[in-house]
C-alpha cells in the first residue's frame, strides 16, 4: 500500500528514511535488503518491478519461513 502501485515510489518519512535508507519500489525494499536478497537473473535496479518483488519475497521467505506467514497490510 505504501507504494500505491508506483514502481518509482520512495518513502521519505518512515524510520528507514530517517536513518538514510528509504524504502523504494513497489514493495518498499531498502537498499541493503535488496542487495542481500536479490534474485539472480533479475535486474540490479531496485525500481525494476520484477527485481523489487522477487527480492522482497526472497527476504520474506527467509525471514518468516513462507509468504503465508507474512502479516501484511492487505
Amino acid at each position: 500500500r505504501e507504494s500505491s502501485g508506483n514502481p518509482m515510489a520512495i518513502n521519505k518519512w518512515d524510520v528507514n528514511a530517517i536513518n538514510g535508507i528509504p524504502s523504494k519500489g513497489l514493495l518498499q525494499v531498502i537498499d541493503p535488503t535488496f542487495r542481500a536478497y536479490h534474485v539472480p537473473g533479475t535486474s540490479w535496479n531496485i525500481y525494476d518491478p520484477v527485481a523489487n518483488i522477487t527480492a522482497a519475497c526472497n527476504y520474506a521467505g527467509h525471514r518468516y519461513g513462507s509468504m503465508d506467514n507474512v502479516n501484511s497490510a492487505y
